[in-house]
C-alpha cells in the first residue's frame, strides 16, 4: 500500500499525473462527482459520513472528471457504516467505510492507501497533500477536461487550528475544533482545499519511510483564500484509537462492531 507505481510529479503544479494518487476515489451522485474517498484494501473505501445522505456510485482509476478515463472501474455501494458520533459536518466522527459491491481489480492505476499503525505520528508543520475535484478558486469551477488535482498543505495543530477559527469577522461559533481532528492549510491563505463540498472525504496524505499514509479525511473549511485560513480533517487514527491500533483489518473488525458503529 502506499507506493504508487507512477510517481512523477508537476512539482508547484496543481494538475497531477494520470496514476500519481491510486488509492483517489470518486464518489458519484446521480451520475456526478459529489465527493472523494481513499481505497484502503480491495473491497473497501474509506470516506466522510457527511457524504453519504443518499445512494451513491463509486468510480476509481478516474483522472478527468468529464470521462474518456481508460483505467476506470465503477461499483455499486454493498454497505455503508457511519460513526456513531457523527451529528453534522463540523461534530466528530465525520468518517464513513464504504464496502464495495465487489472487490476492485489492483492495477498501475488502482492501488490501496496504508493507514498508520500506531507509533506513526503527523505532527504540527508535516507537510501532506490532498488531492480531489474541486473548484481551482472560490466559485470558479474546475476547467475541462477536470484533471485531477493535488495541492500541497501543512498540518496545523488542533488547539492553534481551534484559535485560527476563532479570529475574524467571519467567525462561526458552531465550530469548535477538537483533539480528534487535524487541521491542514497555511496561515498566509491561498492554499488550502476550501471547496470541500467536492473534495470532502478526500485524503489528506503524508509520505512516512517512503510510503503514502492517510492523516485525515477532508471535511470542512473555512476562509482559506485570505489569512489565517485553515482546512479541518477528521483524524482516523484518533477517532478509531478505543479499536486494537490502526492497521486496515482492524479498523474494519472494528467497523463490524454494530455497538460500536451504525451500519446502514
Amino acid at each position: 500500500c502506499g507506493v504508487p507505481v507512477i510517481s512523477s510529479r508537476i512539482v508547484g503544479g496543481m494538475d497531477s499525473v494520470d496514476g500519481e494518487w491510486p488509492w483517489q476515489v470518486s464518489i458519484l451522485y446521480r451520475g456526478s462527482h459529489s465527493c472523494g474517498g481513499s481505497l484502503i484494501s480491495n473491497q473497501w473505501i474509506l470516506s466522510a459520513a457527511h457524504c453519504f445522505a443518499s445512494k451513491y456510485d463509486i468510480y476509481l482509476g478516474g483522472y478527468w472528471e468529464t470521462g474518456g478515463n481508460t483505467h476506470l472501474q465503477s461499483f455499486n455501494v454493498e454497505k455503508l457504516i457511519l460513526d456513531p458520533q457523527y451529528v453534522s459536518v463540523t461534530s466528530k466522527g465525520d468518517i464513513a467505510l464504504v464496502k464495495l459491491s465487489s472487490p476492485v481489480t489492483f492495477t498501475d492505476y488502482v492501488q490501496p492507501i496504508c493507514l498508520p499503525s500506531a507509533s506513526v505520528t503527523f505532527p504540527s508543520g508535516m507537510e501532506c497533500w490532498v488531492t480531489g475535484w474541486g473548484d481551482i478558486a472560490f466559485a470558479v469551477s474546475l476547467p475541462n477536461p477536470k484533471t485531477l488535482q493535488e495541492v500541497k498543505i501543512r498540518l496545523i495543530d488542533y488547539k492553534e487550528c481551534d484559535q485560527l477559527y476563532n479570529i475574524g469577522p467571519s467567525v462561526d461559533t458552531a465550530v469548535n475544533i477538537q483533539k480528534e481532528m487535524i487541521c491542514a492549510g497555511y496561515k498566509e491563505g491561498g492554499k488550502a482545499s476550501c471547496q470541500v463540498g467536492r473534495l470532502g472525504g478526500g485524503p489528506v496524505v503524508c509520505k512516512v519511510n517512503g510510503a503514502w499514509i492517510q492523516a485525515g479525511i477532508v471535511s470542512f473549511a473555512q476562509g482559506c483564500h485570505s489569512p489565517q485560513g485553515a482546512q479541518s480533517a477528521s483524524n482516523r487514527s484518533t477517532e478509531c484509537s478505543h479499536k486494537p491500533p490502526n492497521a486496515a483489518a482492524n479498523l474494519l473488525n472494528a467497523a463490524d462492531d454494530p455497538l460500536t458503529y451504525k451500519v446502514l
